[in-house]
Formats: structure tokens, sequence, C-alpha cells
């Protein structure tokens, strides 16, 4: 008896579940494909499962260096509209950005304890760059929504890759802010002691800490909270990202909200695209309602991506206060990001490295590197014990340099190519010039040993 009431209780709940998801979309309109790259990292496989859920998508293309096939085949087996295809490598990325209508980026690497936005952004900038690229060649009227951060510097990034392709459309390209929203709700709603299924609140600004600024002047249902409540309200939401990253104690970030966050963003977009009236989300777009060039506010979506970009109305002296405070950080983000792409010449390495010079300054010739020795067994053991100690870190570096850009969910790749970007050019440089000494001269001691 028991048992059969347990059934029940869990096919009741699992019923309104799938109904509360769906609820999220509109009716199924015309074929609409969606891309997500990144799709088997942390963000990327439960967002691929959420989209799998939604009724608009017609076809649903998972793409990530590695591992897509495999979470392909898990959520293809949902029983939902939408045929899925899972894409792996560099070679395969245009076959799964062709012919998309909305294209989700989380690809990159997450913020751990004691990381800074400088070390992130090192990172992301050249994996945002190759597949802006990659966009700008296989579906260059796709809505592209970006959530790998640092938002306020990606966002630029990808503009001017498009500006330098020749496909910039500015009503197309969004920073995904939703994650600010919807913490900003939940945070409100447990103060305020509401529904939070009720509550509005706008979030303007940028995605990255003070630049966070939440409207609760301006939410709904209103509350009558202290200004202690609000500054308090508005603190977390700007650190909701580290309060997450610190309870999970370094071993990951905020993938699960983040997910869900992007497929209500992108559900929005889907329904401007399909004919839906007034669909009003906040985001991080070009903009003129400030002197800034980006700014997250609200923005009507329609057929062509942004339709209307609105502005955030009249302000508290405590926001106000707080939308000149960010004004300084956000620039410089933005800045940061157009800087970066004006100086990269070569994304699979600059976005790692700094450009290697192409001539190298000669090491002195009465450096001791290695000392001759006669040929001998000792000889050759102590040569291959050489090259094998030296070639292994080059190699690795190598495949740092080569593959770096494209790594968008395999961590240990991403602290790679953090700690060699560090080393420098001058560690390739000595390790390159110690392997090519030792091959040469073990060949050397090769020949002496089995001359004639």
């Amino acid at each position: 008896m028991t048992a059969a009431l347990l059934r029940s209780a869990l096919r009741r709940s699992a019923a309104a579940s799938y109904m509360s998801i769906r609820a999220f979309a509109s009716p199924p309109g015309q074929q609409r494909k969606v891309a997500i790259l990144g799709a088997a990292g942390g963000i990327g496989q439960p967002l691929s499962l959420l989209m799998k859920l939604n009724p608009m998508v017609s076809h649903l293309s998972l793409y990530d260096i590695a591992g897509t096939p495999g979470v392909a085949a898990d959520v293809s087996h949902i029983n939902t509209r939408s045929e899925v295809k899972g894409y792996a490598g560099e070679d395969q990325l245009g076959a799964a950005l062709e012919g998309s209508d909305l294209v989700i980026i989380p690809a990159g690497v997450p913020r751990k304890p004691g990381m800074t936005r400088d070390d992130l952004f090192e990172i992301n900038a050249g994996i945002v760059k190759s597949l802006c690229e990659a966009i700008a060649k296989y579906c260059p009227n796709a809505l592209v929504n970006m959530i790998s951060n640092p938002v306020n510097s990606t966002v630029p990034i990808a503009a001017e890759v498009f500006k330098s392709k020749g496909v910039y459309d500015e009503r197309r390209l969004f920073g995904v802010t939703t994650l600010d929203v919807v913490r900003a709700r939940t945070f409100y709603a447990g103060k305020a002691n509401v529904n939070v299924a009720d509550v509005s609140v706008p979030v303007i600004g940028g995605h990255a800490g003070i630049t966070i600024l939440p409207l609760f002047s301006q939410a709904t249902p209103s509350a009558n909270l202290s200004s202690d409540e609000i500054t308090a309200l508005t603190k977390r939401t700007q650190d909701g990202g580290t309060e997450v990253v610190e309870a999970k104690a370094g071993k990951g970030s905020a993938t699960l909200s983040m997910a869900y966050a992007g497929a209500l963003f992108a559900d929005a977009c889907l329904k401007g695209l399909n004919g839906v009236p007034d669909v009003v989300e906040c985001s991080f777009v070009q903009s003129t309602v400030t002197e800034l060039p980006f700014f997250a506010s609200k923005v009507k979506l329609g057929k062509n991506g942004v339709e209307e970009v609105l502005g955030f109305g009249p302000l508290s002296d405590y926001e106000q206060q707080g939308l000149e405070a960010l004004k300084t950080e956000l620039k410089s983000s933005i800045e940061k990001g157009v800087k970066w792409h004006a100086n990269s010449k070569n994304p699979k390495i600059n976005s790692v490295y700094e450009p290697i010079k192409p001539t190298f300054r000669p090491l002195s010739p009465h450096l001791p590197i290695y000392k001759p020795q006669t040929s001998s067994t000792v000889s050759i053991t102590n040569r291959v014990s050489a090259i094998i100690l030296t070639t292994v870190p080059l190699s690795y570096a190598f495949l740092t340099l080569k593959m770096g850009p494209m790594c968008l969910t395999n961590e240990s790749v991403y602290q790679a190519m953090y700690y060699s970007s560090k080393l420098g050019p001058i560690a390739l440089q000595v390790t390159a010039i110690a392997t090519v000494y030792h091959l040469v001269h073990g060949l050397h001691d090769l020949y002496q040993m089995f001359r004639p």
C-alpha cells in the first residue's frame, strides 16, 4: 500500500514538474535550430537538458571538444520534439553551427577561489574569439547568447570579431545577465515574504560585482524594506557567484542556476523570433541609455533580436549612487575586451600567451647545458633520459598552445593554460633549445657507437 502511494505521488510530482518546465515556453512554432557551444561542461549539460524540454526547439546541436556524443545520446532519449546531434572537435564546429537560429555560449573556465577576473579573462577571451569567428562564418544571422565570463568583456570581444568579419548586427548579440535577475527575485521574495513566482526585479549595469545593480525600488509586489535590508539584498545579489563558489569549496561554480537562467533567456529569444508580442528581459547589449557603449537593462525582443532598448526608469538615491559607482569599472571592462581584440593577431596563441618573437636570443656558447661525453652505453642512457625530461614539458606546452582556445570542458587543461602563461615564452625557448641540443648529441653518440 505504501509503495503504491509513493509511486502515485511520484507520478503526480513528475507530471507537475514537466508542466512547470513546459510553461517557460510558448507553443511550438516554426523550425528552430539551437546550438550550444560548450555543451559537455558544468553549465552546458543541464542547459542542454533544459533546451531539449523547450517545445520551440526543433533541432538541438551540442558542441564541445570532447564528450558531446555521450551528452547528445543521453539527452536525445527524452521524449520531446527536438532532434539532437552531438559534435566534437574543431573540425565539426562548422556543422554544429550551420543553420542555427540561436547560439548559446557557456564555454570557458569557471572562476575558482583566488582566481582574479584578469586570470579568467586571459583564458576565456581566446575561446570566445575562436567560437565567434566560426559563428561569423557559418551562421552570421543567428542570435548569440553570451554566457562565458567575464560577460562585461566577452560581449565587446564578440562584437569586435563580428565587426572584423563584416557581419555585426547589434540587435543579435546578448550578454546573458538573467542569473542576476533570478537571484534578485529569489532573495527579494525571501526577505519580503512574498510568492517568488509573482516577483519582478529589474537588474541593470553589467554582470560582475558592483556592476550588478538590482533596482529593488521598482520591485513588484512592493514591500516596505529598510535601507539596511535593501543594501544587504543588493550586496548578496552582487556576490551571488562568490557565495556559490565558496559553498562548493572551490570545486565548482554556479552551474545549475546559470543553466536555468540561460534557458529562460534563450526561451525569451525564441519567443521573440517566433513573433510573440511584448517579450521583455534584462540583457547586456549595445546601448545608448548611458554614455557606455554596452549596458544591461530591459530590452524588448522581436523577430530580429532587440527591437528596443528600454530605459531603467526612476532610481532611488541609493541606486543612483550605485549607478555612478559602477560606470568606471564597467567602462574599464568593456575597453579591456576591445583592446584585447585589437592586440590579438593569432587567437590560438595570444589568447593565453604574449606573442612569441620569431627570433630567439641565443644562449651563451659557454653555458654548460650538457657536457659532451664519449660514446658509451652510459652516454646513450643519459641522452635518452635528457630527451624525455625535456620533451615532455615541451610537448605539454605545445599542446596547450595548440589546443588551448578550443578546450571548453577540461579544467586541467585550463589550469595548464593559466600556469603556463605565467612561465612566459622564455621557458619555452629554453626547453626547446635543450631538447634539440640533447637530440642532436644523442644522435651523434649513436653514430659514434655504431660506426665502422
